[in-house]
């Protein structure tokens, strides 16, 4: 039994819902400006999020056929601008955090909980979204930021996670992760953290199994009861809060 000191968040689809309202439409703004035949609706966007990392996923998409071959460079280039655009969408307001996510972040940074983030979108998308949706007290807050190409490999591999407890001098069986993503909880999984999910259109269907709780958002007091999908621990819950991941650390 170990007490919870640490909370490591996934951004994309954890924090906020920039999937399919922030990346996918950014991507295809750099691609419009590029001159590149090739827009990603909805759907192909989310046959895209089983690759992990935006390179990665134009990759994915020009071997498969969808997009015109091109080297690195090129590829590189565009994720570029493609973080520029996503930066605008967020400095817009138009990628608000999820229910709860600020309420819990409060929370356990008042209770005295180290507050790390754990993501494969890249430092300038993570910054632009502290600074535009969380707010720049939130730079000292989060005592690491673990983003983007920082490891070698990206989730599902663990390294993300175990970069973010090696840099804040915290183990694994002290710190709790929330995902939202089938990939991002068997990172957490391999990484042998506790993992609560919060899933979204695009995850609602992945398999979650031996995940320590699995939820459709974190909640509000004031709303309607959250609904809980997978409840091992069978913790009685309207809304998650902090006292719900001490009691998952000591199940």
């Amino acid at each position: 039994m170990a007490e919870l000191k640490c909370i490591l968040w996934d951004v994309d689809g954890t924090l906020a819902d920039t999937e399919r309202d922030g990346h996918r439409v950014a991507f295809n703004m750099a691609f419009d400006e590029a001159g590149i035949d090739r827009q990603w609706d909805v759907a192909t966007y989310g046959e895209l999020l089983a690759v992990t990392g935006g390179k990665e996923r134009m990759r994915f998409d020009i071997d498969r056929g969808g997009m015109a071959d091109m080297p690195f460079e090129k590829i590189a280039a565009l994720h570029a601008r493609k973080t520029i655009h996503y930066q605008s969408l967020i400095a817009e307001g138009r990628i608000p955090l999820r229910p709860g996510v600020l309420r819990l972040l409060e929370e356990a940074y008042q209770a005295g909980i180290t507050l790390g983030v754990s993501t494969t979108t890249t430092p300038a998308a993570l910054d632009a979204l502290i600074e535009h949706s969380l707010g720049k007290e939130w730079f000292d807050r989060f005592a690491v930021l673990a983003a983007g190409d920082i490891v070698p490999a990206k989730k599902p591999a663990p390294d993300i996670y175990n970069y973010a407890i090696e840099q804040l001098g915290v183990s694994a069986d002290e710190t709790i992760a929330l995902e939202d993503s089938s990939n991002g909880w068997k990172s957490v999984r391999d990484a042998n953290m506790k993992c609560v999910v919060t899933i979204n259109d695009y995850t609602a269907a992945h398999d979650f199994s031996g995940a320590d709780l699995v939820v459709s958002d974190l909640g509000e007091p004031e709303n309607e009861a959250i609904n809980v999908i997978q409840n091992p621990n069978k913790l009685d819950i309207h809304h998650v809060e902090l006292k719900h991941l001490q009691a998952i650390m000591h199940a």
